[in-house]
């Protein structure tokens, strides 16, 4: 299958022009023109959500799990198509877009499966007591609702899997709420493909032509994501991306008449602690590990470990050489957007100009291309420096070298809040390890031990989330089964006659 994006928006089952165009810059291939939104589109998308909503939040769990298989056979169906046209606008290679198309296939059949099963619903019934004395207790019934239409924004790193139908998308039409899509400016045309499947899988399951919208941004202005949240028929949103656009969109839901939930997953320094036996045992493996997760995908995932705190000595001084040669032996990568690309050289250039930082390698990076960059530190300098802690969103890594294990839980307790922290331990560290993990709990969203935090598993126990500024609702998570409840609100019934019940709870 041959795909020429059109560059039309989705707006209720029909493809939309404007009169407003922009261009995509693809990593290599051809450019292609898209319509760029405007306020009166995104009105009419939501409008058509909100129409939509009466009838696609009552259908069955059966129809909604037929709807969100048929979207992941859709795409599936244009597998050689959409990983064509998203190598091209982001520069990721092939390999990489076909796991990426699986992880949001296979999201969407969870989902689908997990209202089947109808747990997430959380049914509770107390039975009338008419005889109870002083007070007679009436029927009550308890469930969980959709919410109503809910915004999502596309990911600039993840064009598929947090993006047109990724897993805001996935777990809002599982609970039954319509969604509209801003689509990314760094992959609008994999966006537009998706939107096709989208609209196919509609059509074959005869669902509310407003049930998915997706517009088209240039990402030039604010206008079109301010307009989306402030829309008064939206009623959460959805978001990964930076902490600065992450933050203007929560204030904005703040600040509405009707506030409405913001669920931002916003970036981390994912730091991990390595401990004195492991480093002795095994420091030439791990930091060779390092290095890798690192550099994977040009260090262009929010669960990147970007920081390294160990204790001083002859065994953290190996552990620096040899990931400092892991490092340097990683070829350029080429970034997904020219304007990720800047971001990082001047991360890097605020790193390197920072007192009490050491460069360890030193590498030149031009264009759009990442090349690694490897800092150390003291802890000292580290919990005095609040810069050192900001996120460089790319290959570069800082090493914290601590002095003693207080210094190092000091490390973990400055810490702000973080989607992972990572223990590297062995069985001789445990005693130490332990009066790390309440710290570590109340930090991150993910704990984990020996292992490195790249690689998100999609399933029912995945939380990848946490305090602010990791996320900004420490309750949900973008991933994971779980993510269903970010749009779902408990109704209790009361005397409710059965045949005006909600079919899930007759």
């Amino acid at each position: 299958m041959t795909f020429t994006p059109h560059g039309h928006h989705l707006i209720a089952g029909q493809w939309v022009s404007s009169e407003s165009q922009f261009q995509s810059s693809p990593a290599h291939g051809d450019a292609f023109s898209f319509a760029k939104g405007n306020t009166a589109q995104v009105n009419a998308a939501v409008d058509a959500a909100e129409a939509a909503f009466y009838a696609y939040s009552t259908t069955t769990r059966e129809q909604r799990a037929a709807f969100l298989n048929a979207i992941a056979e859709e795409i599936d169906a244009r597998a050689d198509a959409i990983t064509a046209i998203g190598t091209s606008e982001t520069g990721l290679p092939e390999a990489r877009l076909q796991g990426e198309r699986g992880r949001t296939c296979g999201q969407l059949r969870l989902f689908a499966q997990h209202i089947l099963d109808a747990d997430y619903l959380d049914r509770r019934h107390d039975d009338a007591l008419p005889d109870r004395t002083p007070l007679a207790r009436a029927d009550l019934r308890m469930m969980q609702c959709p919410i109503g239409p809910v915004a999502v924004f596309g990911a600039s790193n993840f064009p598929l899997a947090f993006s047109t139908a990724g897993g805001d998308t996935a777990s809002a039409l599982a609970a039954g709420c319509p969604v509209v899509v801003k689509g990314h400016p760094a992959h609008p045309g994999t966006a537009e493909i998706v939107a096709e499947a989208l609209l196919a899988a509609i059509v074959r399951c005869d669902m509310p032509a407003g049930t998915v919208s997706v517009i088209q941004d240039s990402g030039e202005s604010f206008d079109v994501g301010k307009a989306l949240v402030e829309h008064p028929l939206i009623k959460a949103v959805g978001f990964t991306g930076s902490l600065r656009g992450g933050r203007a969109l929560y204030d904005l839901c703040a600040a509405r008449p009707e506030p409405i939930p913001f669920f931002g997953e916003l970036g981390s320094i994912n730091p991990m602690f390595l401990f004195p036996q492991a480093v002795s045992n095994r420091g030439v493996e791990l930091a060779k590990g390092w290095a890798a997760s690192l550099t994977m995908g040009a260090g262009q995932f929010c669960t990147n470990p970007g920081v390294a705190v160990l204790l001083a000595g002859t065994d953290s001084d190996e552990f620096v050489s040899v990931a400092a040669q892991a490092l340097a032996s990683v070829p350029s990568q080429i970034m997904l957007t020219e304007g990720i690309a800047d971001a990082y050289r001047q991360g890097q250039q605020r790193m390197a100009a920072s007192a009490g930082v050491h460069e360890v390698l030193s590498t030149q990076c031009n264009l759009r291309d990442a090349t690694p960059y490897l800092y150390a530190t003291t802890a000292q300098e580290w919990l005095t420096n609040k810069d050192l802690s900001e996120e460089v969103f790319g290959p570069l890594g800082v090493v914290v070298i601590a002095s003693n294990l207080d210094e190092m839980l000091r490390v973990a307790q400055g810490l702000e809040g973080q989607l992972t922290c990572t223990l590297q331990l062995d069985d001789a560290d445990l005693d130490a390890a332990r009066e790390f993990m309440p710290v570590l709990t109340r930090k991150a969203g993910r704990v984990l031990a020996n292992a490195f935090p790249t690689g998100v598993e999609v399933c029912d126990s995945m939380v990848h989330g946490g305090p602010y500024p990791a996320s900004t609702n420490f309750g949900a998570t973008s991933v994971g089964t779980m993510a269903i409840r970010r749009f779902l609100r408990p109704v209790c019934f009361q005397d409710i006659p059965e045949a005006l019940l909600p079919s899930d709870l007759r």
